[in-house]
């Protein structure tokens, strides 16, 4: 295994990718609304990501987690002690940034932190039981994308709106419901890879019930959807060229490489690195 490949699992082992795209992600939210990336925001994103995301991982530890069949799942709970390393220095770093933010950007997270606990947490009652939201039939996946929007888009919205910064509503409104449709994109392949582990937890995803076929097309129709509405949203011409040209790579991505093959499981966290992808060509694209 090359260096970069072995690089690249250990990021997905840790969380550090969906940290890193969750910072990338809003840090572009403030070239679009064409405002200087408020840092503070951006490491408070990408710490509070890791440290929820890590959570979800303790919370959900298999009795045997050694004997997983599924690699990340061993390698985690063979190397615990980086987990809890991460969890510390994600701690102080968003603990020093707090002090950076305005009071009510520090509740609106508490709220985001709430809503992405709901995700696991058996506080509703589905069939006679308690389930979290994504028991729920065909929920799940809505609601990755809903805590999304409001941690990358409308966090940065509220700090911004906070220190007396106006952005035109119009794009903020059109941020919101293209981050949404592009983040269920990119976690339908998620979805579609995990069809016969869902309904072995009895969990009734998208792809689940849809099948797996209508659900490929769904993202392939999505995918298309979005390269429209950007067309028709206020951004500027790199802005937008930069989005597309995202999306024509994400299709190559899901063509020749996730939908092609089961055989490689790690194949759909490409699509994580879309998510930081998408960041670094709006920002050369409008360099060039």
């Amino acid at each position: 295994m090359s260096f970069l490949r072995k690089l690249f699992y250990i990021t997905i082992y840790t969380n550090l990718l969906i940290a890193m795209a969750a910072m990338a992600q809003c840090a572009l939210t403030y070239i679009i609304f064409e405002r200087s990336i408020n840092w503070y925001i951006v490491l408070v994103e990408g710490t509070a990501t890791l440290l929820l995301y890590n959570f979800s991982l303790w919370w959900s530890k298999p009795k045997n987690p050694k004997e997983s069949k599924f690699p990340r799942t061993r390698w985690i709970f063979n190397h615990e002690w980086v987990m809890w390393l991460n969890n510390g220095i994600a701690l102080l770093v968003l603990g020093y940034c707090l002090w950076y933010i305005h009071v009510y950007s520090f509740l609106f997270l508490g709220f985001i932190g709430i809503l992405s606990l709901l995700y696991g947490m058996p506080l509703f009652t589905f069939r006679d039981r308690k389930v979290g939201l994504r028991q729920i039939p065909g929920a799940k996946i809505f609601h990755i994308a809903l805590v999304w929007v409001c941690s990358s888009v409308v966090l940065p919205y509220v700090e911004l709106a906070n220190v007396g910064v106006k952005i035109d509503q119009w794009v903020f409104i059109a941020l919101c419901g293209l981050k949404f449709i592009f983040l269920v994109i990119c976690t339908l392949p998620f979805d579609i890879r995990d069809i016969q582990q869902d309904s072995y937890y009895h969990l009734r995803t998208l792809p689940n019930m849809l099948g797996e076929q209508k659900a490929k097309n769904l993202t392939y129709g999505l995918l298309g959807l979005h390269c429209v509405l950007i067309l028709t949203v206020p951004y500027t011409v790199p802005i937008k060229f930069g989005l597309i040209l995202t999306n024509v790579l994400i299709f190559a991505l899901l063509k020749l490489a996730v939908f092609k093959t089961k055989d490689h499981y790690h194949y759909a966290y490409l699509l994580d690195g879309s998510l930081v992808l998408q960041f670094l060509i709006v920002v050369l694209v409008q360099t060039f």
